[in-house]
């Protein structure tokens, strides 16, 4: 996949960066004690927060556990190889293993299966990146948002512990090649963009207006029955509020997928999540990367590519579709996906469909049958 990087621009003239250092979001943070308590074992912390799973605010308590170094060292069997499940901004992942009811650690293949993320000390995200992630996923409950179980902050060391989702992220299945990763039909296909859609669209409709800033398929992870969820809050930033159509920030993300008023203003707006989903839409259709410095020249940034396309439904079919659907789709819907990309790329970000809109054009394209 494209690689992280991150630029500056100052939303006022008083304010630059202090130091050389990489800047990195200015992510709205509760670091305060409160609604932290201990009890005998482990301890565990708390906060109450607003969401609308089914389209009303219901007050949560989500609670998260406080695990040791120890306890999750443990759980990974030392951080061993054998245990190892990817690598990224932030860190390595190892999956581990828990009880289900105490969450201590027990033996490989007894328990709850976890995902531990481990921050390296030279990684491109850091302490506010693990933050961001606490505070915002900690507090969020739907079933296309992964389930964030608990935290780690011992010396050095920062951990992040998540239920595990044994068919991994939507971007091997994309783009991986081998026995291990089969391809994906239309109709699994329709329901992880659903799915996804669903727990973008929940962010946007929160109280908070949360901007996730980091959609791609390598954030969209598989349960065993491909039910997808939304991952990777470590860029996530609260929307505007009020009469505010935006936020500043420093522009940070990966190539291919950032909106073009992100790119050129640093101004992030609720609807920058949908540029960038529908990247993952036109990515899901191709089975093509959004950058791939591999490709011909001319062929290398997927939507420069493909957009001229998306409006000519013979073009859709002979140019942009995966071949290793092998024909499995129904044309029309093929075609009906191809304009709701086009909308969701639109420049003016004010003319992108909503994220429940987009859900609702999903659904409609999902109950065209195929026909031969």
């Amino acid at each position: 996949m494209g690689n992280l990087w991150i630029a500056h621009f100052d939303s006022s003239s008083s304010s630059s960066p202090s130091s050389t250092r990489p800047s990195t979001p200015e992510i709205a943070q509760n670091t305060s004690n409160e609604g932290t308590h201990s009890g005998t074992g482990s301890a565990f912390s708390s906060r109450l927060d607003e969401v609308s799973p089914n389209g009303k605010i219901l007050p949560i308590a989500p609670t998260l556990k406080i695990f040791s170094f120890a306890e999750l060292k443990k759980a990974t069997r030392n951080f061993s190889p054998d245990t190892f499940l990817g690598d990224g901004g932030f860190g390595r992942v190892f999956k581990g293993w828990i009880d289900e009811k105490t969450f201590a650690p027990t033996k490989a293949g007894s328990g709850m299966a976890i995902a531990v993320k481990k921050m390296r000390p030279d990684g491109l995200q850091g302490r506010k990146e693990w933050q961001s992630e606490v505070n915002i996923l900690g507090s969020l409950s739907h079933p296309n948002i992964v389930r964030l179980l608990g935290h780690c902050e011992e010396d050095e060391e920062l951990l992040l512990v998540y239920e595990f989702m044994p068919r991994g992220s939507l971007a091997n299945h994309l783009f991986s090649r081998g026995s291990a990763f089969q391809s994906l039909s239309w109709s699994i296909r329709l329901k992880i963009a659903i799915d996804a859609a669903r727990g973008i669209a929940f962010l946007h409709c929160s109280s908070r207006k949360i901007i996730h800033r980091s959609v791609k398929p390598s954030d969209i992870l598989l349960d065993s029955n491909y039910n997808a969820k939304i991952s990777d809050f470590g860029l996530a930033r609260n929307g505007p509020h009020g009469k505010k159509s935006h936020v500043y920030t420093c522009v940070m993300g990966t190539y291919g997928y950032a909106a073009p008023e992100y790119l050129a203003t640093g101004r992030l707006y609720v609807k920058s999540d949908v540029y960038g989903f529908g990247v993952v839409l036109l990515e899901m259709l191709s089975g093509l990367q959004a950058i791939n410095e591999n490709r011909p020249s001319g062929q290398r940034n997927l939507v420069e590519w493909a957009k001229p396309y998306l409006s000519n439904r013979r073009k859709v079919l002979s140019r942009v579709m995966d071949q290793r659907l092998e024909g499995q789709y129904p044309s029309k819907g093929a075609a009906q996906a191809a304009q709701l990309i086009l909308k969701c790329l639109r420049s003016d970000p004010r003319k992108r469909l909503s994220m429940t809109k987009v859900v609702e054009a999903l659904e409609q394209i999902q109950a065209i049958k195929h026909m031969p």
